[in-house]
């Protein structure tokens, strides 16, 4: 794969790229929005985290628009910013958790599966669209790395929550929680790698 993610070649967009950009954008942040809430009500880590993610999505998904048909040099830069967030992202759900460690809170398992299953709905929706453009630069491929840590992550909060339920005890959705956050940490160190060779790759303008 790593073979596939380094190229540094200027990338035009299309207008069909713009138009999905637009859609995730309009989905992450409704999705924030309904995951905020719903992990507040239900006092879910993990639900926080996720919400917290489409969050950072969607600014990731406003800066793709905003660097589109710039230089290289421009879109690996914004996607250094870009893997900053996701590190941000993952020390706030490591932060998140331990506090809810702290407190021993019992998450409300009906809300975390039905939300967690609408959220998965809209991810699959997003990565279906971008999954054609998994493979170019790297301001495109964190966007695809994105969007599939979204769709885990989703998965991930109803396997909570069936831990949640089944052994009344807040453990499975803090571990997912956990799990969230080394995903952003892993992806983060990809995409700044990526960039990386990308700036060096580059041919100074003269």
């Amino acid at each position: 794969m790593a073979g596939h993610c380094c190229n540094s070649q200027p990338t035009r967009p299309s207008s069909r790229y713009r138009r999905i950009l637009w859609i995730a954008l309009a989905v992450n942040l409704g999705m924030f929005v309904v995951e905020m809430a719903a992990g507040a009500h239900a006092g879910s880590t993990s639900l926080l985290a996720d919400s917290l993610d489409f969050l950072g999505d969607a600014g990731n998904y406003a800066i793709s628009l905003w660097v589109l048909g710039m230089g290289v040099v421009a879109r690996a830069r914004a996607s250094l910013f870009k893997a900053l967030s996701m590190l941000a992202f993952a020390l706030g759900v490591l932060a998140t958790a331990l506090w809810q460690l702290m407190n021993q809170t019992l998450p409300d398992a009906p809300t975390m599966g039905s939300v967690g299953l609408l959220a998965l709905f809209a991810n699959l929706g997003v990565a279906a669209l971008l999954y054609a453009y998994r493979d170019g630069d790297s301001n495109m491929r964190s966007v695809w790395l994105c969007t599939r840590n979204d769709a885990l992550g989703n998965i991930a909060v109803l396997l909570a929550a069936l831990g949640v339920f089944g052994t009344g005890s807040a453990w499975p959705d803090l571990l997912v929680a956990f799990g969230m956050a080394s995903l952003a940490l892993t992806s983060a160190y990809q995409v700044t790698l990526q960039a990386r060779q990308e700036m060096l790759s580059a041919v100074p303008q003269t």
